[in-house]
């Protein structure tokens, strides 16, 4: 699949006309009354006016390719970190509201637990050994303390859920980095879990954490893995539309530079034809009178 012509199709393209001649030939090309400029995400030159204009220094960096495809595997992450911080914030709410009204909480509870006993009693349900009841005595019996720290991780968790989530979907390193980070502390306490109670969801979302990680350190080369971020930075330039723009521009100044001073660049193969070459530059560059030793 061509990611960057599919993007290209949602997005429109992204052309741009850079101030420098020579890359403006490479980049722009003329058609019967028109000119076009080559989009520096898919490559195709696209009729009409530049999208964007100025030196080549402040062209975008643009995603091309796999690089595509990797910021929308990053963006379903994020998601699934968005839905862990509704889920946490939810919950850190509701906590938040048992530590401020425990004492109405209990007496509510107390007063109105004998009227849903009896009537869950009549459909031959025993709600005093239900999970739900059961979870809300054991929080009553917390302390104020331990239950504000409860509410204060909750929360934290959920902040960092957002922060993991905003990283991904904006497909920024930092992001990654601190997404790869925050899911490693949490691999142990999970696998801890799981060795002392096996469920689906936790073997879920353990996958989904060693996933994330695998994926991070292997793609986006982190901590140094398969050439560290220098590598990576190459892999972008090596598919840079903008990147192939100059090389070629370079390409094209060397035989031009070259017919100018009406001489073949020499050989550097052969030192004696380097030698000889620089040689008559020396003695032409000899201001008259002066004899150059040899």
């Amino acid at each position: 699949m061509d990611w960057s012509a599919l993007s290209c199709s949602r997005n429109g393209h992204l052309t741009f006309a850079p101030d420098e001649p020579d890359l403006r030939a490479e980049l722009g090309a003329t058609l019967p009354g028109a000119t076009a400029w080559r989009c520096l995400r898919c490559g195709t030159f696209v009729p009409g006016p530049a999208t964007l204009s100025g030196p080549a220094s402040t062209a975008p960096v643009v995603p091309r390719g796999k690089e595509i495809r990797s910021k929308l595997v990053l963006r379903l992450f994020a998601l699934e970190r968005y839905a862990r911080a509704l889920l946490f914030g939810a919950l850190a709410v509701a906590l938040w509201r048992f530590v401020a009204n425990r004492a109405s909480i209990q007496a509510a509870l107390n007063r109105e637990m004998p009227v849903v006993r009896d009537i869950f009693s009549d459909l031959g349900v025993n709600v005093s050994h239900s999970t739900i009841y059961g979870l809300l005595q054991h929080a009553l019996t917390l302390s104020g303390r331990t239950a504000t720290l409860l509410a204060i991780g909750v929360t934290a968790y959920a902040a960092i859920e957002v922060v993991e989530g905003t990283g991904l979907w904006l497909a920024r390193r930092w992001g990654e980095y601190f997404a790869m980070i925050a899911t490693s502390l949490g691999l142990p306490l999970e696998i801890y879990d799981l060795t002392r109670k096996m469920s689906a969801i936790a073997i879920v979302l353990l996958a989904v954490n060693l996933a994330l990680v695998v994926y991070l350190v292997i793609t986006k080369r982190l901590f140094g893995a398969r050439g560290g971020k220098a590598a990576y930075d190459a892999r972008l330039r090596s598919e840079s539309v903008l990147e192939a723009a100059e090389n070629a521009a370079t390409a094209r100044r060397r035989p031009e530079t070259s017919a100018a001073t009406g001489s073949a660049p020499p050989d550097s193969s052969n030192p004696r034809a380097t030698s000889a070459a620089g040689t008559q530059r020396a003695e032409a560059a000899a201001p008259q009178g002066t004899a150059t030793h040899r």
